[in-house]
């Protein structure tokens, strides 16, 4: 997979969305439960604050990296995937390959329909698949 420029927004975004979130328990415990008769100790307003951050820190480490990193699509997430053999002619080889039919080589050849294949490389020019059999 290959890394994108920056996740700089990312941060930016927790940093910011954090802070409202914040501001947000605060006003709560602050000003909305005292109207109901509820006071909260400063120190338990500071903890439930503290244990927020921590908590919002926890999820920026664990989500960050997959802002980092883009999902493989088009042609290369081809390479490696499965298909089945759908035609043998004497010129050409079909096979159903995430869900598409492609027109396919075998390096090896020897294919028969119904052989499970694995994609090895793919022809954008050409629109079709190099495949091997697959072992098992």
């Amino acid at each position: 997979m290959r890394k994108r420029k920056s996740g700089r927004w990312h941060t930016i975004y927790s940093i910011i969305s954090t802070l409202i979130e914040e501001i947000a328990i605060a006003a709560l415990l602050l000003w909305v439960l005292p109207a109901f008769g509820v006071q909260v100790p400063p120190w338990a307003v500071a903890a439930v604050l503290a244990c927020f951050t921590v908590y919002a820190y926890i999820m920026y480490r664990v989500g960050h990296p997959t802002v980092l990193y883009g999902g493989v699509t088009g042609p290369d997430s081809m390479v490696g995937s499965t298909g089945t053999v759908e035609t043998v002619d004497q010129t050409e080889v079909y096979v159903r390959a995430q869900g598409e039919l492609w027109k396919a080589s075998c390096p090896g050849g020897g294919l028969k329909v119904g052989d499970e294949v694995t994609v090895t490389a793919i022809d954008v020019n050409n629109l079709s698949l190099t495949v091997s059999k697959k072992s098992g």
